[in-house]
């Protein structure tokens, strides 16, 4: 891959519209890259320039005076121009040794047409060839972007992309895999390999801490540049790929590094996704437990292996996770879709788990995931985490269109005890249409959790007449929020102030609407026992009539 579409001040040299030009002064510059040509002609610049410009002037802005053309100077190079080219004819007609004797000092390119050019011959020449050379350049990393494609469909996919990513940039390439050995290409003698191990072992674990950032982390080192870009998906790193460069980085090592990186992950997340569908499989039992098809811990031991006696004395959590997509996408999934949507999730939930420190036991049931998550840092508070992982879930989700509800059991303790904390999930869950929530723990539910226990709804309903009948016919009839108003006063402790805010009314309508409930249920109904009694019967009320919003 040719890298000179970056033309150095050298270069420009060579250009035929610089046959007739000379270097005066700052030799040692000559390697500086030309971003762009521009025209200057007055004295105070510097908001116009962004830096790696070629300057053309006449000395309009300057002329002889010595004092002017050192204002001028230090302007280009505090915005680190490339070099600056100056026209002799009316403006000017020698330079001074001054003028080459500061150029020289801050190493600028001083370049000198003796006679009259036209500036704009020489925008248009090097403007055209940095165009055409980047259009080259974008040609050249589509292509070799479809060969790390193709590359990581065959069964050496990583190895195949990090030696194209080589000879492609010409620099060191280093892999290095969050579980398994680091790669060197092409390969180093093992007293070569070490001084890397360890800069890389203190780098990589700033660059995890970082992981959120969008760019790689750039460092200079011995004179090297080292480009450290994160490789992975779904929030997690999985791997980090470096580049080694005996030169300043360029746009084109940026985009084929990420272009490589982006290949990489897509093979590790084929992989993953393979091995969480073999852990899918190896866990079904996992539904047998929460069932009580399983009520022997031998069983477990079995099943689990060396893990059994470790696991079960860790506190866990058992959480479903109901998933929808899109509905206009829903009709185009294929018979194995939902399987496929609850894999993929599973990889995802999975990750978060462990990056909050739980082992999470997943299997899917028709469209949704049981998690059986058990806690591997006990002294953390485990509720904080589990909202950080919900949080993170459902923002990830979101953006893929996907509909999530979140229902989790109580925290409990060994095997056998699952099915209970299962149980509770499973009832959590079941109020997110009731309260019209996306998370809901079990242990939030206050009421409810006795409400549930009540099998026969005809106590319930029975209960709720008795209580709210009243408020209930009135609203049917005469189409007010009579009962949402007393769910919100009495949320509240009776404060008006706070009820009208919620309600969004006026005061002198909230307090029309109380009298109302007085006259319907009482004056006495705010004393403590009535008062209970019309908030459970509000909350028995919300679990007969989840389709009514209060």
């Amino acid at each position: 891959m040719n890298q000179d579409y970056q033309l150095t001040v050298q270069e420009v040299l060579e250009r035929p519209t610089f046959q007739q030009a000379y270097l005066a002064a700052g030799q040692e510059g000559l390697l500086r890259l030309v971003r762009w040509v521009h025209i200057i002609e007055v004295i105070h610049f510097e908001q116009l320039l962004q830096g790696g410009e070629m300057i053309l002037t006449t000395g309009a802005a300057f002329k002889s005076d010595t004092s002017a053309f050192m204002t001028y100077l230090d302007q280009l190079i505090h915005n680190q121009v490339a070099c600056l080219c100056i026209e002799m004819g009316h403006n000017l007609t020698a330079i001074p040794q001054e003028w080459i004797a500061a150029a020289d000092a801050c190493q600028l390119p001083l370049i000198i047409f003796p006679q009259s050019v036209r500036f704009i011959d020489i925008t248009q020449d090097i403007h055209a060839y940095m165009i055409n050379q980047h259009h080259k350049v974008l040609q050249d990393l589509e292509k070799i972007s479809r060969e790390f494609h193709r590359m990581t469909l065959t069964s050496q996919g990583v190895s195949h992309v990090l030696g194209l990513l080589q000879s492609s940039t010409k620099a060191q390439v280093i892999y290095v895999p969050l579980e398994g050995q680091p790669k060197f290409i092409p390969p180093l003698a093992s007293r070569e390999t070490e001084p890397w191990l360890v800069f890389l072992a203190g780098k990589l674990e700033q660059s995890l801490e970082n992981s959120h950032a969008a760019s790689p982390s750039v460092w200079d080192v011995n004179g090297q540049t080292i480009i450290i870009q994160p490789v992975g998906a779904m929030g997690k790193t999985w791997a980090h790929l470096l580049l080694v460069l005996s030169r300043k980085p360029q746009e084109y090592e940026y985009l084929i590094l990420d272009s490589a990186s982006l290949s990489i992950a897509q093979d590790l997340l084929r992989k993953r996704y393979m091995d969480e569908r073999k852990l899918y499989t190896q866990t079904l039992w996992v539904d047998d437990l929460l069932h009580l098809r399983i009520r022997d811990e031998e069983q477990i031991k079995v099943l689990i292996g060396n893990e059994f006696k470790k696991l079960n004395e860790l506190a866990f959590y058992v959480i479903l996770i109901e998933f929808e997509h899109d509905q206009d996408e829903q009709q185009n999934l294929p018979d194995e879709g939902m399987e496929s949507l609850g894999i993929h999730l599973s990889l995802v939930v999975r990750s978060l788990f462990e990056q909050h420190t739980f082992h999470p036991l997943i299997t899917l049931k028709n469209n949704r995931l049981v998690i059986v998550a058990f806690d591997k840092a006990p002294k953390r508070p485990s509720k904080d985490r589990l909202q950080m992982i919900f949080q993170s879930l459902l923002q990830m989700k979101a953006e893929e269109r996907m509909k999530l509800i979140i229902g989790v059991g109580q925290r409990n303790h060994s095997f056998m005890q699952a099915h209970v904390s299962y149980q509770e999930a499973i009832q959590a869950i079941s109020m997110a249409p009731t309260l019209h929530g996306t998370v809901m723990f079990f242990d939030q539910l206050g009421v409810f959790q006795l409400l549930f226990h009540i099998a026969d709804k005809g106590v319930l309903q029975g209960f709720v007449r008795t209580y709210l009948g009243p408020i209930i016919d009135h609203d049917q009839q005469k189409g007010s929020e009579l009962l949402r108003t007393l769910k919100v006063y009495l949320d509240n402790d009776g404060s008006k102030q706070v009820a009208a805010q919620q309600l969004y009314i006026v005061r002198q309508s909230l307090y029309y609407r109380l009298e109302k409930i007085e006259e319907l249920l009482g004056s006495d109904y705010m004393l403590p026992e009535k008062r209970l009694a019309l908030q459970v019967g509000i909350r028995a009320y919300q679990l007969v009539n989840p389709q009514v919003q209060l």
